[in-house]
């Protein structure tokens, strides 16, 4: 399968290179940056030399669409929606790693990104990217919303017990941390070293995008969820770690639950014990680290993921492959 990526300069589009660089059935064919067209990928990034030396060319979407079958969408909300209508309308695999497709509720994301959605003609084709809970949805899709990397690690542990309707799905809150890169490479005065290093805060108190996004997918499993979400910056690069806390509804042992929810799922791992999970147990790889802890009827969830891999890129390689009939775990192990 060849695959292009669009916005290949940016975090994601590194992480997404290097992954399919051992991927046994894909062939990156192209990658786009307006900003450094007539480049090399491996002058912007030159731990891809003798890996991936392409030359970046610039978002001309007529000329990509012949050297193509499947494309990444490495590119800012709002950007995205133009360059996935033209490819889904082409016959191409899409995968977008924006928010664009993620609600499927235009007025939601209207209000959520204050953008409006150009669209909306194919809104209701996209499916959300969680491999693990929509998996023969997106073996059938051709345009993919890939999930944000706070939703993620918050969807994947809570979905199955809201599906189960052993929780309060009225008082669940998220407590969520994330590494630097999460803000993306363009740096701001809030990301930058010397304001990061040493201080931990949180942001988007009560107004950060993704909160829409989870209540959105987390009300397929129980309708009206609404969950208490607060983002904070970490000083380090890459991983998020979600403290959930939620009350039980039932005398069922939460954990088994997950357990067998997840079982055939390759890239989600349940802790058998009561070790709590970290960041770095899952830096650098596509997978999400659960534990679930039980004191009375009050129950706390630990969830961690690689923003970068299991939050973007890897995952948005896991659903290339569903779609694809590949290996799910092609290049991801």
């Amino acid at each position: 399968m060849r695959v292009g990526i669009i916005g290949a300069t940016g975090y994601t589009g590194f992480e997404l290179i290097k992954i399919l660089a051992r991927h046994s059935s894909a062939k990156i064919s192209a990658v786009t940056s307006d900003s450094s067209a007539g480049s090399k990928i491996s002058n912007i990034y030159p731990y891809l030399t003798k890996i991936c030396d392409l030359t970046l060319e610039s978002n001309n979407y007529n000329n990509i669409s012949d050297k193509v079958d499947a494309v990444f969408l490495c590119l800012p909300h709002g950007a995205s929606q133009d360059a996935a209508s033209f490819f889904y309308k082409k016959g191409k695999l899409v995968i977008d790693l924006s928010a664009d497709f993620r609600i499927k509720d235009q007025a939601v994301y209207e209000k959520t990104y204050n953008t409006p959605h150009n669209a909306a003609d194919i809104l209701e084709q996209s499916v959300y990217g969680i491999p693990e809970i929509f998996y023969n949805e997106i073996k059938q899709a051709r345009l993919i919303a890939n999930p944000g990397c706070y939703p993620t690690s918050v969807i994947v542990p809570l979905f199955p017990l809201l599906k189960e309707r052993v929780v309060d799905n009225n008082f669940i809150v998220a407590d969520s941390k994330s590494g630097v890169s999460g803000a993306g490479k363009n740096p701001s005065a809030k990301t930058h070293f010397c304001e990061v290093n040493e201080d931990f805060k949180p942001y988007g108190i009560f107004s950060h995008r993704h909160n829409p996004e989870i209540d959105f997918i987390l009300s397929k499993a129980l309708n009206n969820t609404h969950i208490t979400f607060t983002p904070h910056l970490l000083p380090v690069n890459r991983g998020i770690e979600s403290t959930i806390y939620l009350k039980k509804t039932s005398n069922i042992k939460l954990k088994t639950i997950l357990e067998d929810y997840y079982k055939n799922s390759i890239f989600v791992r349940v802790r058998k014990d009561d070790s709590i999970p970290t960041i770095k147990d899952v830096s650098g790889t596509n997978f999400v680290d659960i534990n679930i802890f039980e004191e009375g009827n009050i129950v706390i969830i630990v969830s961690c993921i690689d923003n970068l891999i299991k939050g973007a890129s890897g995952q948005a390689v896991q659903n290339m492959n569903i779609a694809a009939g590949f290996d799910e775990k092609d290049g991801l192990l």
